[in-house]
């Protein structure tokens, strides 16, 4: 936001949500879901609304709306940006600078990653790390050339694929590092659909090239056949030949790096709204919550008010990647800072609000939010939401991700997938590979909105929770015909969804006592989330189910009420049942439809 004499600008992109209108405006979604009313729209707070709504709305709450500086070449393209990306792109033009880039390390473990970052900054964090393998994201800043890079260093592990994805996520270019020994590994292929998904130019890294049995023009050609042609075999992939070990080739990869951020366009706005990711956070003993943030527009200071999902605080302390006490932070840099009440989890946006007054009212409004859904605030890409799209003119692609019981099975399929695009919906499969569905797929699937396909093979037990709680769709199948003809009914907006049960609350039963039209009633205290009167409700007793039904009245302290939250006292009846007790348990929910895909 830019201010013009007495008037305040504010830019905006061509459509919104109500949601993001209301943190533009910094008022709450209830003020502007009041003034859409006075207007004659009515919208909830995930709608989208034009941006000639949002002017009608802004210039109520005394701004000036003026169409945002979108970024040509991801317009021109129809790309998803990253939402601190768009939130970069709604920043005026003219206000916009080059930035240090932020580059990402990926690869397959035991590959190098962290020895090439000890290399380029000359410490020894390899030694120090269990096993040598690296057990947490760390940010660091390093100058070549007198031109600032900043690094993220992301564990390569099987167990950090979580991590590994928010590296690509927050990362304007992915250095991929592969042992000119060893190759493409399962965990490299993985490294390169986070990177795609994220959808940032990658470098190949290609390291250990001191050891005798190092083979690049074999790697070169596994690189070709997975879609990263080597620049020297008329490509558009750098692949830059290195050793960790004996520092060689560094500066011939820093050199790289710098190249391809000249032709990516990094910018931000260093006066501009204060926002990043949070990279990682713990608890330190006498210093409390500990965050690691990447500023990724505008200046952070200390005192800075900041909201990082459920956590927030005033900034007290911030240090730089060498623990150095620092004043502020530009944009791309890497600081620690201490003043946050709990640790926010990695991955997370942060911006800097005006007060602590509201931080805690946008905490509390999230944790309302989350309470009520009862489901994850983010849900993959649905074909309804696919179709809205392809309406609105854009060329739009369904993403999957496809695993199969043995590597014969994965071509077949993916060759039979691809044949099924149409001219309005293409098909993206963004990693296909032979084994079970495991968290590294899910969490893919979770930051690119995409589908799990399963062929012979099912989720285990942790990708299957992981899935629930991250809203992603997983479809298993032991015949191929069925696979292809789900996928075609799918795009073609056939197949009846899902549907599924959500819990939205519980109560506990205190006490029973009789009631004059429904004969007996239950005295009860809401334990969790809330009590809905048009919601269906089950009667458990020692974990079991004794009723499952309908609620025939609620009240709160004698008046008919349509709901009660968690912590407040009220009497239930059931539409025929009243053989209940004290010590039963009351749980309430719904049953929501959803998307097959």
């Amino acid at each position: 936001m830019s201010k013009t004499g007495e008037e305040k600008i504010i830019h905006l992109p061509p459509t919104i949500t109500v949601r993001d209108l209301s943190e533009h405006l910094e008022a709450s979604p209830i003020e502007v879901i009041k003034t859409l009313m006075t207007n004659g729209v009515m919208a909830n707070i995930n709608q989208e609304i034009d941006f000639d709504t949002a002017a009608i709305v802004a210039a109520e709450l005394g701004f000036e709306a003026a169409p945002e500086a979108v970024q040509e070449a991801a317009e021109a393209e129809g790309v998803d940006l990253p939402l601190w990306r768009q939130w970069i792109a709604r920043e005026p033009a003219e206000a916009l600078r080059p930035r240090p880039p932020v580059v990402g390390i990926l690869g397959h473990v035991d590959h190098g990653k962290t020895t090439l970052l000890d290399a380029i900054r000359h410490a020894d964090v390899a030694a120090g790390e269990a096993g040598g393998i690296t057990q947490h994201i760390g940010a660091y800043q390093v100058t070549h050339n007198n031109r600032p890079i900043t690094f993220i260093d992301t564990p390569g592990h099987a167990a950090f694929t979580a991590m590994r994805a928010r590296g690509a996520q927050g990362a304007d270019i992915v250095v991929l590092v592969i042992a000119a020994d060893d190759g493409v590994m399962p965990q490299t292929r993985e490294a390169i659909a986070h990177a795609r998904a994220a959808q940032v130019p990658i470098i190949v890294a290609l390291n250990k090239i001191d050891r005798p049995n190092a083979n690049p023009e074999r790697v070169k050609q596994q690189l070709a056949e997975i879609g990263l042609v080597p620049d020297d075999w008329d490509g558009d992939t750098l692949v830059v030949p290195i050793s960790a070990k004996e520092g060689t080739g560094l500066d011939d990869l820093l050199e790289a790096i710098l190249l391809v951020a000249d032709n990516a366009n990094i910018l931000a706005n260093p006066n501009g709204k204060i926002f990043g990711t949070v990279i990682e956070a713990t608890q330190e003993r006498g210093r409390g919550p500990v965050a690691t943030l990447l500023v990724q527009n505008g200046t952070l200071k200390i005192g800075h008010v900041v909201v990082a999902g459920l956590a927030q605080g005033r900034i007290k302390a911030m240090f730089d990647h060498k623990n150095n006490r620092i004043e502020e932070a530009l944009p791309s840099t890497p600081v620690s800072v201490m003043g946050l009440d709990e640790i926010p989890s990695a991955g997370e946006l942060f911006r800097v609000v005006k007060s602590t007054k509201k931080a805690r009212a946008i905490v509390e409004r999230r944790r309302q939010e989350t309470s009520r859904s009862g489901v994850p605030e983010h849900q993959g890409m649905t074909l309804e939401q696919l179709f809205a799209r392809v309406q609105e003119g854009e060329a739009q692609e369904l993403r999957l991700i496809v695993k199969a019981d043995v590597q014969g099975s994965v071509e077949p399929i993916t060759t039979a997938l691809k044949e099924l695009e149409t001219e309005k919906i293409g098909i993206n499969i963004l990693h296909a590979d032979a084994g079970s569905i495991t968290e590294n797929d899910v969490m893919l699937a979770s930051t690119s909105d995409a589908i799990i396909i399963g062929f012979n093979v099912s989720p285990d037990s942790a990708a299957k929770r992981l899935a629930e709680r991250e809203g992603v769709s997983i479809r298993s199948y032991n015949i191929i015909y069925r696979l292809t003809e789900d996928i075609e009914k799918a795009l073609k907006g056939m197949l009846e969804p899902e549907k599924r049960e959500v819990i939205i609350g519980r109560a506990n039963i205190l006490a029973v006592f009789q009631a004059s039209k429904i004969g007996k009633a239950a005295g009860c205290r809401v334990t969790e989330g809330e009590i809905r009167r048009n919601a269906r409700v089950r009667v458990l007793r020692g974990g079991e189910s004794i009723f499952e039904g309908e609620i025939a009245s609620l009240k709160r302290h004698q008046e008919d009420v349509r709901e009660v939250r968690n912590g407040f006292e009220c009497g239930i009846g059931f539409k025929g049942f009243n053989d209940f007790q004290e010590g039963d348990v009351i749980e309430c929910f719904t049953i929501e439809e959803v998307k097959l895909f």
